[in-house]
């Protein structure tokens, strides 16, 4: 799994929450998060997204060990890396718009660009 950041939470926790934030993501190509989360997101993303350029058995089996949904993995191998077949990496942007009301968190939208 990209990066190192532990998020404060153990480690299948952290797992599922990155694997339903990352579908939840493809399916509808926007985020809005946490900043940090959205890092941790993107380069979970942008894999997958690298993986599904190549569509064969193997990468969607890959796909569908981390996504949740199979809808969302079809999704993925179809419309969404399609659009990137030139792009060598950068599917993605991660835009701050400041503090959340609650507890001051870096917020950021996540979105493919």
């Amino acid at each position: 799994m990209p990066g190192t950041r532990k998020l404060g939470r153990d480690t299948a926790h952290r797992t599922a929450m990155l694997r339903g934030l990352v579908t939840f993501f493809i399916e509808n190509g926007k985020i809005e998060t946490t900043y940090t989360r959205a890092k941790e997101v993107q380069a979970l993303a942008e894999k997958f997204i690298t993986i599904a350029k190549v569509d064969n058995l193997n990468n969607r089996r890959m796909a569908l060990a981390f996504i949740t949904k199979e809808a969302v993995v079809n999704k993925l191998f179809t419309e969404v890396a399609p659009k990137y077949v030139d792009r060598n990496g950068g599917y993605t942007r991660v835009t701050k718009i400041g503090p959340r009301r609650g507890d001051a968190a870096e917020m950021a939208i996540m979105e493919l660009v």
